[in-house]
């Protein structure tokens, strides 16, 4: 089959299965999520099979070490996303919820309530863990997917749907509900730009490149899920033992995630006592650090930092460092650069704190805590389908919520206008 047909044939499934399943109860769609989290854990020893040929491959393909972090499975990941699953079915399900009534003068009673968004295409590279993220928040509230993972992961990807499909389906979802695209074919991303007539959202999640294509080229509306240039400026009141601890968390946890730092801000007053012991830190993680002409002087082995950098999501273990004046060049810094993912003050003045949160345009804006906390796991949503950066029709970490949209029941006695 080729990428035309296979796109065309798993879009009418997934749009005749959505309209079965805005009306499945929520019982149904609850016992399917722990039933997806039970077989995963079951038949995980498949999954890993799968994914060591992908590590195989990425690695002949020479991707980075962050890079394969973010590909690379193991049986307590899996154990994760299970747990995800189960946290989802324990979720309010908003599907139904009545928003708000109303009683015309006339007689009309309008009720706002939630719908599903109906078919979500997701676009995404790399983390095979988001093939059940995703299923999961999409089938909680009532959405069919068609999901077009990155062919890094394609093994991985193929063998977890089809242990989470077969669950779910077994358990009363609507047959052709959940699809994945496993055609590799690059050009099957543009055919799937313009499926306008099974798809009613796409959401793009990976890097900077795959964002951009997807918003300048779909027809298809689009969430844009952004790339993280995230940066924690450490003020000249921060508790400096907090801001090491932060600082390194930050870059060094999961350096090939959106929400690590990429650029860390530091207050001129502080730089002496701060820095040295910090960039110890980092060298000894293997952190290749860049910083502007006052942070080179700071060690020898600091690469001076060009305007790329200030630029770039490194998404690995490079960190840019530049000492700054005070908060108002911090963010101005943030301003120029930011994605408007997360961003981080550690500081002990609460004005400075509520200057930096008020002033600082992000989904996310954090106050003597890790940027690594901008996970929809992290904020009780259960998991997330992407972090939005954009400002309509969601921002931040999109759970269940941001995974539907509203309809108007209108309720009359023979009125007519």
């Amino acid at each position: 089959m080729d990428y035309l047909s296979e796109l065309s044939e798993k879009g009418r499934k997934a749009k005749q299965a959505g309209r079965k399943l805005t009306t499945v109860a929520t019982e149904i769609k609850n016992r399917a999520l722990v039933c997806m989290a039970d077989a995963l854990e079951q038949q995980y020893t498949n999954i890993l099979v799968a994914n060591a040929l992908d590590l195989e491959n990425g690695r002949a393909k020479g991707l980075s070490e962050s890079l394969l972090d973010r590909l690379a499975l193991t049986e307590q990941r899996i154990q994760g996303m299970a747990e995800g699953l189960r946290q989802i079915a324990t979720l309010p399900d908003p599907i139904g919820e009545v928003l708000s009534t109303t009683q015309r003068p006339n007689g009309l009673e309008i009720s706002k309530v939630r719908v599903p968004l109906g078919v979500i295409g997701i676009i995404y590279e790399s983390r095979p863990n988001v093939t059940v993220d995703a299923t999961g928040l999409c089938l909680k509230a009532g959405n069919a997917v068609l999901l077009r993972g990155g062919s890094e992961a394609i093994h991985s990807n193929i063998a977890i749907m089809q242990v989470i499909a077969k669950a779910a389906y077994a358990a009363g979802i609507p047959d052709g509900a959940l699809q994945l695209i496993e055609t590799t074919d690059r050009q099957a991303v543009n055919a799937m730009l313009k499926l306008n007539q099974y798809l009613d959202v796409i959401i793009p999640r990976g890097g900077a490149g795959l964002i951009k294509t997807v918003v300048e080229n779909s027809t298809v509306p689009v969430i844009e899920t952004g790339t993280g240039i995230c940066h924690t400026f450490v003020d000249e009141t921060a508790d400096l033992a907090m801001a090491q601890t932060i600082a390194f968390n930050a870059k060094v946890s999961r350096p090939g995630t959106c929400n690590s730092m990429e650029t860390l801000l530091v207050h001129q007053l502080v730089a002496d006592r701060f820095l040295p012991d910090m960039i110890m830190k980092y060298q000894t993680a293997g952190v290749e650090l860049r910083g502007c002409p006052l942070t080179m002087k700071y060690h020898h082995a600091i690469i001076a930092a060009s305007e790329e950098d200030w630029e770039t999501e490194y998404l690995d273990f490079i960190l840019s460092i530049k000492i700054v004046a005070d908060i108002e060049e911090a963010i101005e810094h943030i301003a120029r650069y930011s994605t408007r993912h997360s961003e981080a003050i550690i500081t002990k003045n609460m004005d400075q704190a509520t200057r930096f949160q008020q002033e600082v345009d992000a989904a996310a804006v954090y106050v003597n805590a890790s940027t690594r906390f901008t996970d929809g796991f992290e904020f009780g949503f259960g998991a997330e389908i992407g972090i939005s950066t954009q400002k309509l029709h969601a921002r931040g970490p999109m759970g269940l919520v941001e995974l539907t949209s509203i309809k108007y029941l209108i309720a009359g006695n023979g009125q007519i206008r």
